[in-house]
């Protein structure tokens, strides 16, 4: 049972990233063969990704679809297993929300809040929790972002 009233909202999704040893297939499968536009490109030695960034929908609502692959395979983190990288969630307040869920007993992977690929402030729910933290998201790697003010009023919008 929660002892208080979350301070913080869950809008939507902002991405969904995938991975593989040769991000190329995924490329031919999400670019190619459904048409999804890629409007970006992102590489992070520290996190060992080389990733293309993709974009379904346009607008406020957009999702990403990150197609990633490792720049080194013998180096951690694996950014192709499991296959299904992670989900991202927009979060009307970032700072709040980790505050919150960690006062809650979630656990979050190491490095904090920190500048993610899309230049939103974000951090990650780690998949399993430990003796000090024992809550998780049960196995997936969740990314909550900061969503920009933008994204905050157009999620609040009655819908027309």
């Amino acid at each position: 049972m929660l002892q208080s009233a979350r301070p913080f909202k869950v809008l939507g999704v902002q991405q969904i990233a995938v991975g593989a040893e040769d991000k190329s297939k995924l490329k031919d499968f999400w670019v190619t063969l459904l048409g999804i536009p890629q409007i970006g490109h992102f590489v992070s030695e520290s996190e060992n990704v080389d990733e293309d960034i993709c974009q379904l929908g346009s607008g406020e609502f957009a999702v990403e679809i990150d197609l990633m692959q490792p720049l080194n395979l013998e180096r951690r983190p694996r950014v192709d297993i499991p296959a299904l990288n992670h989900i991202g969630l927009w979060v009307d307040d970032l700072a709040i929300a980790y505050q919150w869920l960690e006062q809650h007993g979630l656990r979050f992977t190491p490095g904090g809040i920190r500048k993610g690929a899309a230049g939103h402030d974000v951090c990650f729910v780690h998949p399993k929790g430990n003796d000090m933290f024992s809550r998780s998201a049960e196995g997936v790697l969740v990314e909550l972002v900061q969503a920009p003010q933008r994204v905050i009023d157009a999620y609040a919008a009655p819908a027309e």
